[in-house]
């Protein structure tokens, strides 16, 4: 097939597309699409579960084991708000989302890129979801406690379609370079955990809180500490994530060691310990750390290959500033005298 042909998806009960066929790709092998979203394009005769479309099912993360693999159909109806949304850009995405009249979003502070004239932005307590249940000012202030405790802001900002002339657009930036992830909660059981920073924002009804690591271990050492994010309900939210976003269907048993910085996402079904390394030279030689992530299953786990923390490090260690900005680079002759800065022109 041609590559610019074009082609939809159905998320979450809402077409996204057109899209054309090398980002269709991307999003497959990003683990956005599950087996058994429903595809079409052009020369098809109907919706079809993406595992029953050869051409783009040998994308699938786990080859022909995950387009074998039955993806229930998620249950009826949500009590989060149903929104419509679609994902522009490459490397330095935004997600637009469209809000029929009543309907809200909510984001962190500091993601907001543009809305129309109808939408209204509001600042609240916590994240957003316990005012919207009634639940009155104390489970505001137990909304924005749980915030502060995963290092981010009391206040979380809803954006309501309240213009009355029909559909409204409103849009949130990534904060650096990497993807979005389109996150169906009703999908995935209702539930995900995620690194504390990776949030970008979802439908309303959603609720922002905290899942304490129940082991000390994970807590001193995890690098993510003893709290990350829970993200519940049955609504769209959006995570993103640093450089290429890599999706892993973990079986029952089945462990991955993995850098803690680059976990992004997990189901509760998922375990999540920490290992020593192994060896005294590896650990404080190799660079790597000194301990790994050991995740086991069974669930779905979203890896980055990109950790904001890794890309902060190295432009910290090239900065002009630093007098260490180029001691792991070349020979021993740069260590000592130098010479590789003055032979480039980069002497300080």
């Amino acid at each position: 097939m041609p590559s610019g042909q074009q082609w939809y998806m159905a998320i979450g009960g809402h077409q996204v597309g057109p899209i054309v066929e090398d980002e269709f790709i991307a999003n497959i092998k990003s683990g956005s699409v599950d087996p058994g979203t429903l595809v079409f394009t052009g020369g098809m005769t109907t919706w079809t579960p993406l595992r029953d479309v050869p051409a783009m099912a040998q994308h699938l993360p786990g080859g022909a084991a995950a387009r074998s693999a039955f993806t229930p159909p998620p249950p009826p109806g949500r009590t989060a708000h149903d929104i419509d949304f679609k994902i522009e850009g490459n490397e330095m995405q935004f997600v637009e989302v469209e809000l029929d009249p009543g309907e809200s979003a909510i984001a962190e502070a500091g993601t907001f890129m543009y809305m129309t004239p109808g939408i209204e932005m509001e600042t609240v307590f916590g994240d957003g979801s316990q005012q919207a249940q009634g639940s009155g000012i104390m489970g505001a202030l137990l909304g924005a406690g749980k915030r502060i405790l995963t290092g981010e802001s009391l206040f979380m900002t809803v954006f309501t379609n309240k213009g009355g002339g029909g559909k409204q657009q409103v849009a949130f930036a990534a904060p650096y370079a990497g993807k979005i992830l389109p996150m169906d909660l009703k999908a995935l059981g209702g539930e995900l955990v995620c690194q504390k920073d990776s949030f970008l924002c979802a439908a309303r009804g959603v609720s922002v809180g905290i899942a304490f690591q129940k082991k000390i271990g994970v807590g001193l050492f995890g690098g993510e500490g003893f709290i990350m994010q829970r993200l519940q309900g049955d609504g769209l939210c959006f995570v993103h994530a640093g450089g290429t976003i890599h999706t892993l269907e973990l079986a029952p048993g089945q462990t991955l060691r993995v850098d803690t910085g680059c976990l992004v996402a997990l189901q509760p079904t998922v375990s999540y310990d920490i290992q020593f390394v192994g060896k005294v030279k590896t650990a404080l030689f190799g660079g790597e750390g000194i301990f790994f992530a050991a995740l086991t299953g069974p669930g779905k786990v979203w890896l980055q290959s990109l950790p904001l923390s890794r890309l902060a490090d190295r432009i910290y260690k090239a900065a002009p500033q630093n007098s260490r900005g180029r001691r792991e680079e070349g020979s021993v002759l740069d260590h000592a005298f130098g010479l590789g800065n003055l032979l480039d022109g980069d002497g300080r």
